[in-house]
């Protein structure tokens, strides 16, 4: 992992590249990706499969795609009881926390204060997405916790019809992962992954329905397929490998960010994780305590890959400047792992997730804190969100003219209508104010 002070040459080099990292990741692999969106779009079900057994070395008949109730079923009695209780204190804690930013975001109908203009009603009804899809990852790892993040603030919204897809495995999907599909509320479950399982969201096959939107992280390709599909359907983000910033001092213990750098690092290989610190000392501690604790990692070989590759620990004068390198990174993770954390919240400007104080590590976000886990990447955070119920609901326009209402902005209408040359849409009004 290494260790660059501000003003050298490699510090501006690296910042550099975190900045542009976004595309480092995604254009190269657009074309194979278009090839397999294609196949799948005109082939449906039969490309499905045969991407299915190329990529995850697993033949499915086509029957089979779509998880049954029975299996869901056998997965509780796979998952031990207390993770099964674990799994519905998370499900409890994502649902209440989800529950309670909708209440005061979302009423059903919001009136604007124009609505009390003498025969004009102006508002704005919400309603719920009606099919949603989610992505849940199955390769390296399964990811029960994702499937609450994903189905939850879905279902709070009220979506219809919720579907989720995840890579199939020889041993089977992992029994958490139905089990939390259904604790989630999911109503389909298939037996996909990859590019062909968001084509297939979005464009449909005989036996997969397209959804309106698709949310949930992916690799590279399940990101750059998303990107692609973005018109047919709506996607939650692009999101690529996970990120943590951690800016610390040596009054945090150098083995509790080593922890936190590492619990990134092994997610995978091209996992970005960054130390701001003002001293190089307490830089240097936390660096040596890294590779301690990398030797008795099971993902040894993947967080050192990640850490090696993409790591660093960024030695800065002061707080000023590292709270501007974190908001010029706009990292997914951010903790501020502080004495005065609180008192630096309010300079924070970019990131999907902030972590305040020593005793908050990124993990409890992960899992059971109760907000998303779903975040922006690669610099999204300077202009999108964290997924919530705000991603699963549309907002619809609504206003009512009487004629003497109407009458009133005649003239302004021509006035428009006159300027861009489109006659017929003062004709609309000019119609109407002849009916008596």
């Amino acid at each position: 992992m290494r260790l660059l002070r501000a003003g050298e040459r490699g510090f501006d080099q690296y910042l550099s590249q975190i900045e542009r990292r976004i595309a480092q990741d995604g254009l190269r692999i657009e074309r194979e990706v278009r090839s397999i969106l294609r196949d799948v779009r005109q082939k449906g079900d039969e490309a499905v499969l045969q991407y299915t057994e190329r990529f995850d070395g697993v033949r499915i008949p086509v029957q089979r795609l779509e998880v049954r109730r029975g299996e869901i079923d056998r997965g509780y009695e796979k998952v031990p009881q207390e993770f099964l209780r674990t799994l519905k204190k998370a499900a409890q804690r994502i649902q209440r926390f989800h529950r309670s930013v909708s209440k005061r975001l979302f009423p059903r109908y919001v009136a604007g204060t124009a609505g009390l203009e003498k025969g004009i009603r102006l508002g704005q009804m919400i309603r719920p997405l009606e099919r949603v899809g989610i992505y849940v990852p199955g390769g390296k790892a399964s990811y029960p916790s994702t499937v609450l993040m994903a189905a939850i603030p879905a279902k709070v919204a009220g979506v219809g019809k919720i579907v989720m897809t995840t890579p199939p495995q020889k041993e089977g999907i992992s029994p958490a992962i139905l089990v939390a599909a259904d604790l989630a509320g999911v109503d389909q479950i298939y037996r996909v992954g990859g590019p062909q399982a968001i084509a297939a969201l979005a464009y449909g096959t005989a036996s997969i329905p397209n959804v309106d939107k698709i949310v949930g992280p992916g690799n590279r390709y399940v990101a750059t397929a998303k990107r692609l599909v973005y018109g047919a359907v709506d996607v939650d983000m692009v999101a690529g490998p996970s990120e943590i910033v951690i800016i610390a001092d040596e009054r945090t213990p150098a083995s509790f960010v080593a922890s936190d750098l590492i619990s990134q690092a092994e997610h995978d290989e091209m996992a970005l994780a960054i130390l701001i610190t003002t001293s190089e000392a307490f830089g240097k501690e936390v660096r040596r305590e890294t590779k301690k604790q990398l030797s008795c990692l099971k993902r040894e070989k993947i967080a050192d890959a990640s850490l090696n590759r993409r790591g660093a620990i960024l030695i800065v004068r002061d707080l000023d400047r590292a709270i501007d390198l974190a908001n010029r990174i706009a990292p997914e993770h951010l903790e501020l792992s502080l004495s005065n954390a609180q008192s630096l919240l309010k300079a924070i400007k970019h990131a999907g997730a902030i972590f305040l104080g020593t005793y908050t590590p990124e993990a409890i976000g992960d899992y059971i804190a109760g907000p998303n886990h779903i975040l922006p990447t690669a610099g999204a955070a300077r202009f999108s969100s964290p997924l919530g119920v705000d991603d699963f609901i549309k907002r619809i326009n609504v206003m009512s003219f009487t004629q003497s209402a109407l009458k009133r902005f005649e003239k302004d209408v021509e006035r428009f209508a006159e300027w861009e040359g489109l006659e017929g849409h003062y004709r609309s009004i000019q119609i109407r104010m002849k009916r008596s």
